[in-house]
C-alpha cells in the first residue's frame, strides 16, 4: 500500500551545530572547502554558523571571514544563528548572502523546560525567557505579523532534572499559544528542540500528534533532535508517521552526525542525525529530497578528513543501497575492514581479499553480470557507466 507522508525539509547544521563543538583551530580555508562542498549537494537550507561571543564559542570567531570567502550557490538558502541584539546586527551585515528570519520564523516565543540547562547555556533562567514573551508578541503586532511560532527546548528531558511529561510541555506551549491568540496572530508553526538527547520515538510522536490535534492551524513542525542515545532518526520517523500529507516536517541534521553542546554534559557525544543517513531514509521511502547522495557522502568523507577522526554516519561508511548501476560485483572479494568497505565510493580500490568459492559466481538473478561488473575492476569509478 502506498503511504502518504508529510512534506519533509532538511536544514543542514554542519557548519553551525557541527563546527561549534569541534576544535577552534580548524583552518578557515578548510571550513570554506566544507561549506562550498555542501552547497553543491542540492541541500536547500544550510546554517553557516552563529554570531556569538568568541570568548565562549571561539569556533565561531571567524564567521565573518567564512561568509566573505565562500561561494554562495543559487537556490540555496543560507542562514545563521544570532542570540542577542549585537549578533542580530552583525548577521544583518551579511544579508545577502544570508537570508534573515522573517514571518513566523522571526516571530517566535520559546522556552527551555530545564531551568538549569538554560542557565548553563545562555546565562538566563526559564523565568527570564517567559518574561520576554510579551515583548516578542508586541513587536510582532507592531510589524503587522499574521503568523507566529511557539517552541520548547530541552523538550523531552534534562540530564540535571530528568524526564518532562506531555502535560508539562502542553502547559508551556498553551501559555504561548494564548498570548498569540489574544494578539490576533495565528500560530502555524511548532519548534521542538532536544539538546540533551532525551527523545524516544513514542514520546516524540505523542507530542507532535497532541500539538497538531490541539492547535490544528499548526501546519509545520520543526524538530532539532540530538542523537547521543542513538534514537534521533527513529524519533524523526515517528513524527513523520503521525503527520498528515498537508503538513510539513522540518528536520535538522549534520553530515556524519557532527554536533554537540558543551553545556549539556555529553559534548561531542550528542551529535545530530547524519544528513546523508536522513537523505537515504527519505529517498528510500519515496520522498524526493533533491539531494545528490553520492556528493553528500563525499562531503561526509571531507568532514572526517578535516576533523581528523571517523564519525557516526552509516551511509558515509557503508554506502547507500546500491542502485541498478551500482550493484556489487558477484565476485567481490571478502570485505572485513572499514577501509575495504569503502569500495562503493568513486576512486576507491576494490578490496584485495580472498574468494573462497571455487569458481566465478553465476546466478539467474544476474543474467547480465557485465552490466554492473562480474569481475571487479580496479575502482568503482571505472565500473560505473
Amino acid at each position: 500500500m502506498t503511504r502518504s507522508w508529510p512534506r519533509v525539509a532538511i536544514v543542514d547544521e554542519t557548519m553551525r551545530e557541527g563546527m561549534q563543538i569541534e576544535s577552534a583551530d580548524i583552518p578557515i580555508d578548510d571550513k570554506v572547502r566544507l561549506l562550498d562542498a555542501l552547497s553543491l549537494t542540492g541541500l536547500q537550507t544550510i546554517v553557516v554558523g552563529s554570531f556569538v561571543s568568541p570568548k565562549w564559542v571561539p569556533q565561531m570567531t571567524e564567521i565573518d571571514k567564512l561568509l566573505e570567502k565562500f561561494e554562495p550557490r543559487p537556490g540555496v538558502t543560507y542562514t545563521a544563528l544570532a542570540l542577542n541584539q549585537r549578533g542580530v546586527q552583525r548577521r544583518a551585515e551579511f544579508s545577502p548572502p544570508l537570508t534573515l528570519p522573517s514571518g513566523r520564523e522571526r516571530h517566535i516565543t520559546r522556552v527551555h523546560l530545564c531551568d538549569i540547562f538554560v542557565q548553563r547555556n545562555t546565562n538566563r533562567t526559564r523565568d527570564n525567557e517567559i518574561s520576554a514573551w510579551p515583548q516578542i508578541v508586541e513587536r510582532a503586532v507592531a510589524e503587522s505579523a499574521t503568523e507566529a511560532s511557539i517552541g520548547l527546548n530541552a523538550a523531552w528531558g534534562s540530564n540535571w532534572v530528568g524526564e518532562f511529561s506531555l502535560d508539562e510541555r502542553m502547559e508551556l506551549l498553551g501559555r504561548q499559544y494564548e498570548l498569540w491568540r489574544e494578539a490576533g496572530i495565528k500560530v502555524t508553526r511548532l519548534w521542538l528542540g532536544d539538546p540533551m538527547s532525551w527523545n524516544v520515538p513514542p514520546t516524540v510522536a505523542e507530542q507532535v500528534e497532541a500539538a497538531v490535534r490541539t492547535w490544528p492551524d499548526i501546519d509545520t513542525v520543526h524538530l532539532h533532535l540530538h542523537n547521543a542515545r542513538g534514537l534521533a532518526m527513529t524519533s524523526a520517523y515517528a513524527a513523520m508517521e503521525v503527520l498528515s500529507a498537508d503538513r510539513q516536517l522540518v528536520l535538522d541534521s549534520a553530515v556524519v552526525g557532527l554536533g554537540g553542546c558543551p553545556y549539556c554534559g555529553n559534548g561531542r557525544a550528542t551529535g545530530m542525525i547524519p544528513t546523508e543517513d536522513l537523505v537515504h531514509l527519505l529517498e528510500s521511502l519515496g520522498i524526493t529530497t533533491g539531494v545528490d547522495l553520492e556528493r553528500l557522502v563525499e562531503v561526509g568523507a571531507l568532514a572526517e578528513e578535516i576533523i581528523g577522526r571517523r564519525l557516526e554516519s552509516h551511509v558515509t561508511h557503508a554506502g547507500p543501497r546500491p542502485g541498478p548501476d551500482q550493484l556489487y560485483p558477484m565476485d567481490l572479494p571478502l570485505v572485513e575492514t572499514l577501509d575495504d568497505a569503502l569500495h562503493f565510493r568513486p576512486g576507491h580500490p576494490m578490496p584485495g581479499g580472498s574468494r573462497p568459492w571455487p569458481a566465478p559466481i553465476e546466478s539467474f538473478q544476474r543474467p547480465n553480470p557485465s552490466a554492473t561488473g562480474s569481475n571487479p575492476p580496479a575502482t568503482r569509478a571505472q565500473r560505473t557507466p
